[in-house]
C-alpha cells in the first residue's frame, strides 16, 4: 500500500495545478484576437492533411517541401476563389442596392403587383389568418430589404477598411496551417502524451475529432457550394437580378436543415407565378424541389456518412446558436460541438457497459 502524501506535497501539486489553470487561461487570453484565424487553420489543415501526406510520399523526408506545396494548393483552390467571390458578392449587393435606390427596381410596386394578381382564395385566405394590412406589410418588407442591403454594404466598407486585420488573420491562418501540416504528427503525440484521460477513451476522442470535423465540412461547405452554384445558375438563366446575390444566399441558408435554400427560391418562385410568369415559376420550383433539394439528400449521406451525421433538429439548433454566440465561425463551430457532444456520450456509454470500451469504436481507435 502506498503511503499517503505528505501535506506540504499535496499542497505543491495543489499549487502547481493552480499554476497550470492559470498559465493555460493567460495563453488562452493571449491567442484570443486571432482565435478565428487559429481555428480554421486547425480545420484546414484537418482537411488537407491526406493530401500533405500524398504529396510527402511522392517526395519523402522533405516535409517543408510538401507542406509548402499543400499550402500552395490550398491558397490556389480555396483561398484566392474565397476572395474573388467575395468582391464579386460585395460588388453585386452594391449594384443591387443602387439599383432599388435609382427605383430601377420598385420594391413597392413588385408588392403591389403581386397583391392584386393574387387569386380571390389566396386573399381570403390571407384575411382569415389576419393579413388584410398589405401596406403594412409591404412597408415592411420594403425596409427590411433596404437595411439589409445597408447592412452589406456597410460590411463591405467595414471589410474594405480593415483589409489589414483581414490580411494578419489570413496570414496567421496560413502560417499556422502550414506547421501543422508540417509537424502534425508530432503535435498530435505531444496532445496525445499531455492530456490528462486515460488511454482508450483519449485515442477515441481524438479520431473523433477529426472525424468529426472533416465529416462536418465535407457535408456543410461541400453541400452549401453545390446548392448555391446550381441555384445562382438557375437564377441566372430566368433571367432573375442579382442571380449571384441570390445563389449566395441560397448556398448559406442550405446551412440550416429543415428549410434549407427554400428560405430563398420559395418567395421568389410564389411572385413569379402570381404575377403571370408562370413557366419561370414553374421551372424554379422543379429546380428547387428536384435539383436543389436532391443535392442535400444524395451528397450528404456520402460526405458524411451515417456513423457522424446527427439528427437535422439539432443541426438547426447549434448552428442558429453557434452564429449567435461566434459570429460566421459558429456556422461550424455549432454543429462541430454538436456531434462532439453525441460522441463523446457514446463513448461514455461504451465504457460503462460490461464490456468496457471493446467494439468497433475501439478497434477504429488502435
Amino acid at each position: 500500500m502506498n503511503a499517503e502524501k505528505p501535506q506540504s506535497t499535496r499542497i505543491e501539486d495543489g499549487v502547481f495545478l493552480g499554476l497550470v489553470l492559470l498559465v493555460t487561461i493567460a495563453f488562452a487570453w493571449v491567442i484570443e484576437p486571432f482565435a478565428a484565424a487559429i481555428l480554421w487553420g486547425v480545420i484546414v489543415a484537418i482537411l488537407f492533411a491526406p493530401v500533405n501526406q500524398q504529396i510527402l510520399e511522392a517526395i519523402p523526408r522533405r516535409r517543408n517541401g510538401a507542406a509548402l506545396l499543400t499550402l500552395l494548393l490550398i491558397l490556389l483552390i480555396v483561398i484566392v476563389p474565397a476572395i474573388v467571390l467575395a468582391m464579386a458578392l460585395a460588388q453585386e449587393a452594391t449594384h443591387f442596392y443602387g439599383l432599388i435606390q435609382s427605383g430601377a427596381i420598385n420594391i413597392p410596386d413588385m408588392f403591389n403587383r403581386f397583391q392584386a394578381s393574387l387569386p380571390d382564395w389566396a386573399s381570403a385566405w390571407l384575411e382569415r389568418v389576419g393579413v388584410t394590412n398589405f401596406a403594412t406589410v409591404r412597408d415592411m418588407l420594403t425596409d427590411g430589404i433596404a437595411s439589409s442591403f445597408q447592412t452589406l454594404a456597410g460590411q463591405a466598407l467595414s471589410i474594405g477598411q480593415s483589409a489589414m486585420s483581414f490580411l494578419l488573420a489570413l496570414g496567421v491562418m496560413l502560417y499556422l496551417t502550414f506547421f501543422l501540416l508540417r509537424d502534425g504528427s508530432e503535435l498530435v503525440a505531444m496532445l496525445d502524451r499531455a492530456a490528462p484521460l486515460r488511454a482508450t477513451p483519449r485515442h477515441a476522442l481524438m479520431q473523433q475529432f477529426v472525424i468529426v470535423v472533416r465529416a462536418t465540412i465535407k457535408g456543410s461547405l461541400v453541400v452549401a457550394i453545390v446548392q448555391g452554384l446550381i441555384g445562382g445558375i438557375a437564377f441566372w438563366a430566368l433571367g432573375i437580378p442579382g442571380a449571384l446575390l441570390w445563389g449566395v444566399l441560397m448556398g448559406c441558408a442550405s446551412l440550416l436543415p429543415a428549410v434549407g435554400t427554400g428560405l430563398v427560391w420559395v418567395p421568389v418562385a410564389i411572385y413569379l407565378l402570381a404575377t403571370g410568369a408562370i413557366a419561370k415559376g414553374l421551372i424554379l420550383v422543379f429546380c428547387g424541389l428536384f435539383i436543389i433539394g436532391m443535392v442535400d439528400n444524395v451528397l450528404r449521406p456520402i460526405l458524411v456518412g451515417r456513423e457522424t451525421r446527427i439528427p437535422d433538429y439539432l443541426v438547426l439548433i447549434t448552428t442558429l446558436g453557434g452564429i449567435e454566440l461566434f459570429g460566421v465561425n459558429g456556422i461550424i463551430i455549432g454543429p462541430v460541438i454538436a456531434s462532439l457532444f453525441i460522441a463523446t456520450w457514446n463513448i461514455v456509454t461504451r465504457m460503462r457497459r460490461p464490456g468496457g470500451m471493446e467494439g468497433p469504436l475501439a478497434d477504429r481507435t488502435e
